[in-house]
C-alpha cells in the first residue's frame, strides 16, 4: 500500500496485494477517516493490510494510537523497521482473519485498510461478528463490491452481501479509485466504503442466525420464487405472515421484511 523502498517487493498475488501510491488518493482516505485526532479519542485505530505503508505513515504522524495488521512476514518486517521506534505504533503479524479485536485494545476500535481483494467478503463478515467492539470501517474494496453492499432491492446487485451489510452497519459508498493509483494495477476499479456498525440489534442472536440462513437460501437461486428458495425454512402461510408474497424474488424484499420472515418462528 505504498512507494516502494528499501528495495523492490514484489506483490505476492496469493495475498491479493496492489500497493496504493497515488499520494492525492492517500491524503483524500486520510481526511475520509472517521476518527479524531485530539488525546480524548474514545477509540484505538486499526490498519488492515498496511503492506509497504503508504496510508501507515500518515496515521503514526497524525493518530495517538495505530495497531496494523500485516500477514505477509517480509512486510511486517519493512513496517517495523520504520515505525517500531513510534511509541503510538503497534504491528500484529498475523491473518487478518484470526484476528480477534480485544487484542488490538481495550477500547473501541476504528479500523481503515485497503482490504485484499481475495478475502474480503469473510473478512467483513470476521469484523461483523465483533461488530460491538467497532466504532467504525473505512475500506478500500473492489467498486463491485461496495456497490454490492450498498445496493437497494431490485437491483440486480442486490443480494445476501446487500442485507448482511446493511443490518449490521449503515453503508455509505464514497470515492472511486481506478486502477493508476496502485502498483500493480488491478484490473477493476476501486472504491471507498464507511461502514458504522448500528447500534443494537433489532433481533437477538438466535434469531439473527435464522436470519443469515433465510437469506442466503433465498439468494441461492436468484430467479425461483420464495416460495420454491425458503420451502425448508418458511411455509407459504408464514411467509405471507410477514408481510411477504410467497411468489416474490428475494431481490425485492426489503432488509425489514426479511428480519420479519426471519422473525417467523418455524416451531
Amino acid at each position: 500500500m505504498g512507494p516502494r523502498e528499501n528495495g523492490p517487493h514484489r506483490a505476492r498475488k496469493r495475498f491479493g496485494q496492489h500497493f496504493l501510491i497515488d499520494a492525492s488518493a492517500i491524503e483524500t482516505i486520510i481526511d475520509l477517516l472517521d476518527h479524531p485526532i485530539s488525546g480524548n479519542d474514545r477509540t484505538s485505530l486499526l490498519e488492515i493490510g498496511p503492506g509497504l505503508g503508504a496510508l501507515t505513515g500518515p496515521l503514526v504522524d497524525r493518530f495517538n494510537e495505530l495497531t496494523v495488521v500485516e500477514i505477509d512476514r517480509d512486510l511486517a518486517e519493512r513496517l517495523r523497521q520504520r515505525f517500531g521506534d513510534q511509541p503510538n505504533f503497534q504491528l500484529i503479524e498475523q491473518d487478518a482473519l484470526q484476528l480477534n479485536l480485544n487484542q488490538v485494545s481495550d477500547r473501541q476500535v476504528t479500523i481503515i485498510g485497503n482490504l485484499p481483494y481475495n478475502i474480503s467478503t469473510p473478512l467483513l463478515f470476521h469484523l461483523f461478528g465483533q461488530r460491538q467492539k467497532i466504532e467504525s470501517m473505512l475500506f478500500m474494496l473492489q467498486k463491485e463490491v461496495v456497490q454490492r453492499m450498498a445496493a437497494d432491492p431490485g437491483s440486480k446487485r442486490y443480494g445476501r452481501l446487500s442485507v448482511m451489510t446493511q443490518y449490521y452497519c449503515e453503508v455509505e459508498a464514497l470515492l472511486i479509485i481506478e486502477p493508476e493509483s496502485f502498483d500493480p494495477p488491478p484490473k477493476v476499479d476501486s472504491q471507498m466504503v464507511r461502514l458504522r456498525p448500528k447500534p443494537a440489534a433489532k433481533i437477538n442472536q438466535a434469531t439473527e442466525q435464522r436470519l443469515a440462513t433465510l437469506v442466503s437460501a433465498a439468494f441461492a437461486q436468484r430467479r425461483k420464487t420464495l416460495r420454491n428458495t425458503l420451502s425448508g425454512h418458511c411455509t407459504t402461510e408464514m411467509i405471507e405472515a410477514a408481510g411477504c408474497d410467497p411468489k416474490a424474488r428475494a431481490e425485492t424484499l426489503s432488509l425489514d421484511q426479511f428480519i420479519a420472515l426471519a422473525n417467523q418462528s418455524p416451531d
